[in-house]
């Protein structure tokens, strides 16, 4: 975030780096706020805070973010759990919201998290898929995600890749197989969670 500069694009839609940190800040800090990301009704009330803390200077919003949960928040005593994968997620939506990205060379430990991550969440990211779909690295690792219909798509990857697919990114670099038809319902397919 830093280095790309608060105007930056990134990958979650509008939002530049200074509001993906504004947005990471609240999510930590404001748990009053975490209703709005699930209840359409409460998301006005969310935006609301995030665009607030967005107006803060973008260095105390960068540092917020680097010392991560504070002792009161309800995410501290579990912050490597559920923030590894957020903020992989993020950080990788920073790199690639610029022209030009290259997918980084993780440690074989960091890929290790990120797999037991995909295999247990890609259930829900494929679950609107018409077809089965399989997640497989290129050691050979497999799991089925998702059985649905008589075709199957297997997508193939670096775990943090396929976990970046999963999470409804399209700049990742996978190998999708099955038939066209199947494979193009894939790339289409809602995989919000």
């Amino acid at each position: 975030m830093a280095a790309f500069g608060p105007d930056a694009r990134t990958l979650c839609g509008e939002w530049t780096v200074r509001d993906l940190a504004a947005h990471l800040v609240i999510r930590e800090r404001r748990p009053d706020t975490a209703p709005g990301i699930l209840i359409p009704q409460l998301e006005s009330y969310t935006e609301g805070v995030r665009r607030k803390a967005a107006a803060r200077p973008f260095q105390e919003l960068l540092d917020e973010v680097r010392d991560g949960p504070p002792l009161w928040s309800p995410l501290w005593a579990v912050d490597s759990l559920v923030n590894t994968t957020e903020m992989f997620v993020h950080h990788e939506d920073v790199r690639r919201g610029s022209p030009g990205w290259e997918p980084r060379t993780l440690d074989p430990a960091d890929e290790g998290k990120l797999w037991s991550t995909v295999r247990k969440m890609g259930r829900m990211s494929y679950r609107k898929a018409a077809v089965q779909v399989t997640l497989a690295t290129p050691d050979g690792e497999r799991v089925t995600v998702h059985k649905s219909g008589a075709g199957e798509v297997v997508l193939t990857g670096a775990p943090s890749e396929l976990l970046l697919h999963a999470f409804g990114r399209d700049e990742v670099e996978i190998e999708m197989s099955g038939s066209p038809a199947d494979v193009e319902s894939i790339r289409q397919l809602d995989r919000s969670v």
